[in-house]
C-alpha cells in the first residue's frame, strides 16, 4: 500500500502476467529506454598489494539487460561486483552505473542499486516484517509488504529468519533488494540451495523484472543458468577479461565442435565414407550418421546435398552446439582460443 492507501506496482506497470505465484505488474521498456547504457566499465584495474585482482577490464551493460559474470573462484568477480556496489575504490579506470560514480556518489548509488543479500548477511531473529520496514527506512521510501505478500511470504511475515526455507529467504532477500524499484540489481549466486519449483519462481520473477527495465548483473557459478538467463555473459580469469558476448557467440567462436545427427530413409549415409567439410570425426550410432564439425553450416550443406545426390530422403536432422559450459571449461582450464 502507499502513502495514500493504493496499492502501489511492482515495479510501475502498464501491464502484467503470472509468474506461478500471483500477479506481479511489469513496465513495458520503450526502444530509447532499451539502449541505454546502465553500466560502463572502463579500463578498470583493482590490486590488493602486489597482488593484481581485475586487470584492465571494459565492458557496457544496457537497460533491462540480464548480464552474466562469470568465472572460476580469483577471477575478480567479486572485486567488480564490490567496486559497482561502491564498496571497494578502483584502483585504475571509471566506473558508472545509472549514471552515478560508486565511489564518489555512494548516498546516491544506494537508492539506483539493489543487491541481493546472501543469507549469512541477515540476522537470525529478524522477522519478514521487520527487514522489510528496516530496508525500506535505509532508502527512505514506505515499507512494501505488498512485495512480501506477493512473492509468496504472507504467511511467514511474522516468522524469525532462522525458521524460513531456503527459497524463502532467497525470496525475502529479492523483496528486500527490489523494495525502493532499483534500476540495477546485482544477483550473487540467487538460486544456490533452490528446488526446482523455486528455481523457476525466481527466474520468472528476474524475466518480469527485466521487462520492466530494471538492468540485472547475474553473477553464478552455474553455467546452464546463465545461458538460460543471461542477453550477455563476461568471463573473467585470473583478473582478465577472456570473453564477452550471447552465450551463443561465445559458444561458437570456442574450439568445440558441433555434432550433427542424421537420420535417412534408406540410411545412405551410413556406409558413406566420403569426407565432408570441416568434419573432424564420424561415427555410425544405431539408425544415425554422426559428424563432429568446426563450421557447422558448411557441413549441412554439404550433407543436405549428398543426401539429394543419393535420392534418399531425409527423416531427422539434429545439431547439437557446445554449451556455455564446455566453453567456459575451454576458457578457464585450456587457455583462450
Amino acid at each position: 500500500m502507499d502513502r495514500m492507501g493504493g496499492k502501489r506496482p511492482f515495479p510501475k506497470a502498464r501491464c502484467s502476467f503470472p509468474i506461478g505465484y500471483g500477479m506481479l505488474m511489469a513496465t513495458v521498456m520503450t526502444e530509447k529506454e532499451m539502449n541505454e547504457t546502465m553500466i560502463e566499465v572502463q579500463n578498470f584495474r583493482k590490486t590488493y598489494g602486489k597482488f593484481v585482482a581485475v586487470d584492465d577490464i571494459s565492458f557496457t551493460v544496457q537497460r533491462g539487460e540480464i548480464f552474466g559474470l562469470l568465472g572460476p573462484n580469483g577471477a575478480g568477480k567479486t572485486s567488480t561486483l564490490e567496486s559497482l556496489e561502491g564498496l571497494r575504490a578502483p584502483d585504475n579506470g571509471r566506473l558508472s552505473v545509472a549514471g552515478v560514480d560508486p565511489t564518489h556518489e555512494p548516498r546516491k548509488l544506494r537508492n539506483v542499486i539493489g543487491v541481493q543479500l546472501q543469507s549469512s548477511g541477515m540476522p537470525e531473529s529478524i522477522t519478514p516484517d521487520e527487514a522489510m520496514k528496516l530496508f525500506c527506512a535505509y532508502h527512505g521510501v514506505a515499507p512494501r509488504f505488498d512485495l512480501l505478500d506477493r512473492l509468496g511470504l504472507a504467511p511467514k511475515r511474522k516468522t524469525q529468519f532462522h525458521g524460513l526455507s531456503t527459497g524463502q529467504q532467497r525470496r525475502l532477500a529479492l523483496a528486500l533488494a527490489v523494495a525502493h524499484e532499483p534500476q540495477v540489481l546485482f544477483l550473487d549466486e540467487p538460486t544456490a540451495g533452490l528446488d526446482v519449483a523455486s528455481r523457476a519462481e525466481l527466474h520468472a520473477l528476474m524475466r518480469e523484472l527485466q521487462a520492466a527495465g530494471t538492468t540485472i548483473i547475474l553473477a553464478t557459478h552455474d553455467m546452464a543458468e546463465a545461458e538460460e538467463m543471461a542477453d550477455r555473459v563476461a568471463i573473467l580469469l585470473s583478473g582478465k577479461l577472456v570473453a564477452l558476448g550471447t552465450p551463443l557467440q561465445i559458444t561458437a567462436t570456442g574450439a568445440g565442435l558441433t555434432k550433427v545427427s542424421v537420420h535417412t530413409q534408406q540410411g545412405s549415409l551410413l556406409a558413406n565414407h566420403q569426407v565432408f567439410p570441416d568434419v573432424q570425426q564420424q561415427l555410425v550410432k544405431e539408425n544415425y550418421a554422426i559428424y563432429f564439425s568446426t563450421n557447422i553450416g558448411r557441413t549441412v550443406s554439404a550433407l543436405i546435398e549428398q543426401v539429394q545426390v543419393n535420392a534418399d530422403e531425409l527423416i531427422d536432422l539434429r545439431v547439437e552446439r557446445p554449451s556455455l559450459e564446455d566453453r567456459f571449461l575451454e576458457l578457464t582450464h585450456g587457455g583462450t582460443k
